[in-house]
């Protein structure tokens, strides 16, 4: 993360090759450069001193260092001189190189002793209190040497050479001799006029003495064992790509600085993580970086002359970088083991230089008093103690982005880039410019404005623009909104976080436009809104705001946040629940969270493979979720609409495309259709794209299928990529049966399916035949897959496919088959109303159990009963109208204009049954009521036997069969009989 504190610079020196040192006590840092001089700077000053320098050297200074009771300059012109401590005043030569380049000057930790690196194949100790007594270095390397280091006992000199080999030297008082030569890890640099001549390639040994760490060749921060010589770890951030120019250890071990992509990145030794971030000189690469020895200061000089002094670069309740801490204290340093106390209790003395017979081998204890019970009390006394509050994680977590963002490169950088358009920003020292351009600039008018907070987040939405400010001093972090449209008065809106939070991410969402947002009437635009805002806090939670600046809910998150991306109707956010793994993984879950009712419509952990990163998350032009990993993988929710039903599908594996193969490039993604991953083209070792501009590139999506065949591989491909976007568009349906889009769709499916079902049949696969068929959506479909069947004369397979034409008949089709699944999923997510325990005072529900119920008698209601006196008036007026009617000469009787109302106003009456007990009216029957008793379990047929039809038959043929049915439960029941 980026540090609060800024760094103040100075112009010191001219363009070039500069270097630095501080003083002993760390109150003088002397600088020097191509101009000849060296100038003194006072630490405790500000950017308006005006330093001393030292003008003696004839060609350009190329190193400076600092040693008891003097400090050292070595230059070009062969020369290393010796000058009063924090003065410019001339002490006198120390040696010269005789026509070589001073490269190199290391003082051992007594402050007594002078390695000299130049041009010369060797190295050269001289004692400074006695210039005469000088050490050569010989044969430990092929070409010039660029650099030399002290182990911090004074015993060994590591050596770095432009063969691309580190020479360890072993020093004592009887000869100097190659301990060891330790190659392959820094790059070879022939070239001395090469700007990677510059870059620093020492060894920077760690306070312990047990490892040093070196810039590698493959632009990792290795570490090198002091014991056995090889690499034991390494630094690496995936967000921090590209050469290594600087490296410098605080005083005490704890804190690594390094310069990389005109970038100064501090980290934890002990968690091999980037703690702070801190920019540098636009246009320039540090050439030196250097800690203060006794107090929290940075300095680095670059390429543009520039000296830059970050005081406070480690924050107040981090772990001091000069004072000795636990965390310091814990790395295992060597040290002398104690002799074993002898049988009688006589103690060996130790020898003169208090050595130790057993030798140095021993390791002590590095946790020291960390395996202790933790005294009482202490658990208040944790915050500002300090003692180092990180935990050591096996795997880096990612840290939180913006996609479509990438960082100031050259003054510039891109705050948004995705389908709708892109934001430039270019920095003017003082402020900002940023730069708005749209795609389809029918719809939407670009436009830029001086930007004097520097927001250094951006998020472009259907229905405006979205920018965020860092806190500064007493100013806190600021979000402000630009919708598109023009025609309202209310314009843009800003909203303030409270003091101390960050924005860590912001996204802006909504609906896409129905016509224009350029239009400036008062008539103009549209009425979907101006859309939905969220903003992600470092308090842990995402603030949900609408497009005009009102509130609406603040959620908490559930982890660490990663990054979110915003569509028309929910926002997908990333986030980490918990640790990274041991094994690599990132432990990453995205959320889907509704816009309308703020609920959780999906939750499901991201399939990035183990060791790679997330890249970049949106949104495709159905509104499905996508992600893109660093492994090249791009996946896409399906079935996001269906609630917890959802799941990621590999669409694109960019390692497999054509014009990938022999070719070193990357890609960075801006958008994701139907058939087309949009993205820019990245060569070489580029992580981000650069300017001008590159040209949005359009790459065909291909499911990673493995199957190889030329025929049928490339359709099944289609098919199965054109059934992924068909059912999300079913998906958002809703109630409706399908639309003309998706038919049209189908209908193109179909097509495919009987060009394999053609193959199938050439080929004799019945069984592939069939479950294609099943596979068509139309009977037209299944027809031809038919006439194919009977074309290759496959009989008993065209029968199948009748069968299964028929049944398609008979039962629903795939679109309704669709609707109720729909309906389906949300019967099934509706939320049961629970009653809280013990406050429900209704009479307990009805409990159901049809084997255990009683015989239940029940009443057949004949004409004679009180309940059918409608029956008995109908049947009253019957004769009259049999008598009123006559017969035509074939025997055929002849309706009258009364048989519809007679029909409609009399006989209509259901007739119903009753269980005993209930009333009936008042009107007596002539005959008793005949009882039958139904038993549970058991079958009745009743047969009825009618005496005397009410109607004649003539009548009664006439009339449709439902009233048939219905007046032949209008007669008399002489009897009953039990069949069963």
């Amino acid at each position: 993360m980026a540090s609060t504190s800024k760094a103040i610079s100075n112009s010191a020196h001219q363009q070039g090759q500069t270097c630095i040192a501080f003083s002993r006590d760390g109150k003088i840092a002397y600088t020097g450069g191509l101009d000849t001089l060296v100038r003194i700077w006072h630490t405790d000053q500000g950017e308006d001193q005006e330093p001393e320098a030292a003008y003696e050297a004839d060609e350009g200074i190329t190193a400076v260092a600092a040693a008891e009771g003097c400090w050292l300059s070595g230059g070009h012109d062969s020369d290393v001189r010796k000058y009063i401590p924090g003065k410019a005043q001339f002490n006198g030569l120390v040696m010269s190189a005789a026509g070589a380049s001073i490269r190199c000057l290391a003082v051992d930790p007594s402050g007594k002793r002078v390695a000299v690196a130049s041009d010369e194949l060797s190295v050269k100790i001289v004692d400074l209190d006695e210039i005469t007594n000088v050490v050569v270095l010989e044969g430990g390397h092929r070409k010039r040497i660029r650099k030399t280091t002290w182990h911090p006992s004074g015993t060994i000199l590591t050596t770095s050479s432009s063969d691309g080999t580190i020479v360890a030297w072993n020093i004592s008082d009887t000869g100097a001799k190659v301990e060891n030569v330790i190659d392959g890890v820094i790059p070879e640099v022939v070239d001395p006029e090469s700007p990677e001549f510059m870059h620093d390639c020492s060894a920077v040994w760690h306070p312990s003495g047990q490892y040093f760490f070196a810039a590698s060749r493959t632009h990792e921060i290795v570490a090198i064992s002091r014991s056995t010589w090889t690499k034991t770890s390494s630094l690496s951030d995936p967000n921090t790509v590209g050469v290594t120019t600087a490296l410098a250890l605080s005083a005490n071990g704890v804190y690594l600085a390094s310069a990389c992509n005109q970038e100064i990145l501090v980290w934890s030794v002990q968690t091999k993580r980037v703690l702070w971030k801190h920019p540098g000189t636009p246009n320039a690469f540090t050439i030196q970086i250097a800690f203060s020895p006794t107090e929290n200061l940075l300095a680095w000089t670059d390429t543009e002359g520039v000296l830059s002094r970050w005081r406070d670069a480690i924050p107040a309740e981090s772990p001091d970088p000069v004072r000795q801490t636990a965390a310091s204290s814990a790395q295992g340093t060597t040290t002398k083991r104690k002799p074993t106390p002898p049988l009688w209790g006589e103690e060996p003395e130790a020898d003169a230089e208090g050595g130790d017979p057993y030798g140095d081998d021993w390791i002590i204890d590095d946790l020291g008093d960390g395996m202790k019970d933790e005294p009482e009390g202490a658990k208040e006394m944790r915050s500002g103690d300090g003692f180092v509050k990180e935990m050591v994680s096996i795997t880096k977590a990612q840290p939180a982005f913006q996609p479509g963002s990438t960082p100031m490169e050259n003054k510039k950088r891109y705050l948004a880039y995705n389908m709708v358009g892109v934001i430039e920003v270019t920095d003017q020292d003082t402020h900002h410019i940023v730069n708005v351009e749209f795609h389809d600039r029918s719809t939407r008018k670009g436009y830029h404005f001086t930007d004097h907070f520097k927001y250094d987040l951006g998020s472009l939405g259907e229905r405006g623009a979205l920018f965020a400010c860092p806190p500064e001093l007493d100013h806190p972090a600021q979000i402000i909104y630009k919708p598109y449209g023009t025609w309202s008065t209310q314009g843009d809106w800003t909203y303030a976080l409270p003091k101390g939070q960050r924005v860590l991410g912001i996204a802006a969402g909504g609906e896409r436009p129905m016509r224009s947002l350029r239009d400036p009437s008062s008539s103009g635009g549209d009425i979907q809104g101006q859309g939905n805002i969220v903003i992600a806090t470092s308090s842990g939670d995402l603030t949900f705001l609408s497009g005009s600046g009102m509130e609406r809910i603040v959620l908490g998150v559930e982890g660490e946040y990663v990054t979110m991306a915003s569509a028309e109707e929910y926002v997908l956010v990333v986030h980490r629940p918990g640790a990274t793994t041991i094994d690599g993984s990132q432990s990453l879950v995205a959320t889907l969270i509704s816009f309308e009712d703020f609920q959780v419509l999906q939750e499901k952990p991201l399939p990035i493979p183990k060791g790679h990163t997330l890249r970049w998350i949106g949104t495709t032009d159905e509104g499905a979720p996508a992600i893109y990993d660093s492994a090249g993988y791009i996946h896409l929710m399906i079935h996001h609409r269906r609630p917890n039903r959802a799941a990621w599908v590999r669409l694109m594996d960019t390692n497999l495309l054509e014009r990938k193969q022999g070719k070193d490039e990357s890609y960075w993604p801006v958008g994701l259709s139907q058939d087309t991953f949009m993205c820019l083209i990245l060569k070489g070792r580029q992580e981000y794209p650069g300017f001008p501009r590159p040209l949005i590139q359009e790459l065909p999506v291909r499911l990673p299928f493995r199957n190889q065949d030329p025929v049928d591989s490339p359709i099944e491909e289609r098919i199965a990529r054109e059934r992924i976007h068909v059912n999300l568009a079913r998906d958002a349906l809703g109630d409706e049966l399908t639309s003309p889009d998706i038919d049209k769709r189908e209908v193109e499916l179909d097509k495919q399916l009987i060009k394999l079902i053609q193959v199938a049949c050439k080929t004799d696969k019945a069984p592939r035949v069939i479950e294609l068929v099943k596979r068509l959506h139309f009977p037209n479909s299944i027809a031809a897959a038919s006439q194919l069947a009977g074309f290759y004369r496959l009989i008993g397979l065209q029968e199948k496919i009748e069968a299964i034409k028929l049944w398609r008949e008979q039962n629903a089709t795939p679109a309704e088959e669709a609707r109720e699944a729909r309906q389906g999923f949300a019967y099934d997510d509706a939320p049961l109303a629970r009653p809280k325990p013990f406050q429900n005072f209704n009479p307990p529900p009805k409990v159901d159990r049809p084997g255990l119920t009683r015989s239940a008698g029940i009443v057949e209601q004949t004409e004679f009963t009180a309940s059918s006196v409608a029956i008995r008036a109908g049947r009253s007026l019957a004769p009259q109208a049999s008598a009123s009617r006559s017969t035509s000469p074939e025997g055929k009787r002849k309706r009258d204009d009364n048989d519809d109302d007679l029909s409609s106003n009399t006989f209509d009456v259901e007739v119903k049954r009753r269980a005993v007990g209930e009333s009936d009216a008042a009107v007596p029957s002539p005959k008793p009521s005949t009882c039958i008793a139904i038993q549970p379990g058991r079958a009745y047929i009743l047969i009825i036997y009618c005496r005397q039809p009410i109607f004649s038959e003539d009548w009664a043929r006439s009339q449709e069969k439902s009233f048939c049915k219905k007046t032949r439960a209008q007669q008399t029941y002489p009897e009953e009989r039990e069949l069963f």
